[in-house]
């Protein structure tokens, strides 16, 4: 097998050395969708109120609107400034939907475009283009691949876009990640179960075991061409399963800072134990366990497989190689059984990542991930760095050769 392109033992081991070409957005679009002559493109943003940011672009030059603004810039104008001609595809219009207000619930139908008329995404954009992009606050992965598939187009999900996300993630070549993403999923394929070990600040170690019952692995690798209905998410670059089982521990940071134990049993995150930080925000996570029970069911475990730099945006972070991620929630866009209507309320139906990567998760770190088949065990990562057997799968031999005779 030959090395990656881009991926030399040197990267993988100083990751830091990496440099990556400027940001084109004609590169990007050909290699992950390949349009066709004619195609039909489209660009979703979304904000609180809609109906007055989007008319007239009104946004524009707004500083907390950094992620729309990306889109307007590099992708709009793009389009516009010869992009849609040079790829052969039409209309590159920009229509702005509300808030969800969390990551991957459903989507509301009204849509605006910029001369202020209120739309329907289902009637006027998912049945009307080709290829929809979503530069969104939030994720909008898991609605728009239950869409695709209804109603048959094919898009990308960019949320959180920033500058080092576009001068990085999103600059890359994804036929070399999309290559690379398959070896490292071919190595990790099939497997029974996984585990890992968490080692704390004062030196206790906590286990997480998650069953996979032998499943293929799946991969985000950011290539949608073709005309099956699909959604990308970029930036891609990740392998991952959909837990059919768990038990254990595993440590929890929180958005204010709050460290958490998180007691897993058949599956399900039941209790949050404070470690440290603030005891009201262990109560209210424990309590809205306790009101709808699915907000806890593990839904993903996911691996990098991109040597990338820090975004402080987890659709960028959990691709590096390295991390790994756990998440609760609905699963069907991953092909798991959790859907919206088993939750409670709408608004719990989320798909939440937990990702654990020495910027998120400085407190305690990720010391080993152990994937067993049958009485085969190997090491897949080592204090947030891909083991051996990862960096074989990447550098030098081919899947068949992984596996000891």
């Amino acid at each position: 097998m030959n090395k990656p392109s881009y991926l030399e033992e040197e990267i993988l081991l100083n990751p830091e050395k990496r440099t990556f070409p400027k940001f084109e957005l004609n590169r990007l679009l050909d290699t992950v969708f390949a349009p066709t002559e004619g195609c039909r493109v489209c660009i979703l943003v979304d904000f609180q109120d809609p109906a007055k940011w989007i008319k007239d672009f009104a946004f524009r030059g707004e500083d907390q609107f950094e992620v729309q603004n990306n889109a307007y810039t590099y992708f709009y104008e793009g389009l516009q400034d010869g992009v849609l001609k040079e790829l052969g595809m039409i209309g590159g219009e920009m229509f702005a939907y509300n808030y969800t207000y969390g990551s991957n619930l459903d989507m509301s139908d009204e849509v605006w475009d910029i001369e202020g008329n209120q739309l329907s995404l289902d009637r006027d954009i998912y049945s009307k283009y080709d290829i929809v992009l979503c530069i969104s606050t939030w994720s909008a992965t898991a609605p728009l691949t239950a869409k695709c598939k209804e109603f048959n187009f094919r898009g990308a999900t960019m949320h959180g876009m920033n500058d080092v996300i576009l001068n990085s993630g999103l600059a890359v070549n994804y036929q070399e990640v999309s290559d690379d993403a398959e070896k490292m999923r071919a190595a990790l394929t099939k497997a029974d179960s996984v585990e890992i070990d968490f080692e704390l600040e004062d030196g206790e170690i906590l286990t997480a075991w998650l069953g996979l019952a032998g499943q293929e692995a799946q991969k985000s690798h950011g290539l949608c061409r073709g005309t099956t209905p699909d959604i990308a998410n970029l930036p891609a670059g990740e392998v991952y399963f959909v837990p059919q089982n768990a038990r254990g521990k595993f440590p929890m940071k929180y958005e204010d800072g709050t460290l958490g134990v998180l007691d897993v049993v058949n599956r399900d995150v039941v209790k949050s134990t404070l470690i440290e930080g603030n005891q009201a925000t262990i109560d209210d996570h424990n309590a809205r366990l306790a009101d709808d029970p699915m907000t806890g069911t593990l839904g993903e475990l996911g691996f990098g497989t991109q040597v990338l730099p820090v975004s402080y945006q987890d659709i960028q972070d959990e691709k590096v190689l390295g991390t790994c991620h756990l998440a609760t929630g609905r699963d069907d866009h991953l092909g798991g059984d959790i859907v919206p209507q088993m939750f409670k309320k709408h608004e719990n139906s989320t798909h939440d990542d937990i990702l654990f990567a020495p910027h998120k998760t400085p407190n305690f770190n990720v010391k080993e991930v152990r994937m067993n088949w049958g009485e085969r065990t190997e090491v897949v990562i080592e204090n947030f760095r891909p083991a051996n057997y990862v960096m074989n799968a990447l550098c030098e031999k081919s899947p068949e050769e992984l596996i000891p005779a």
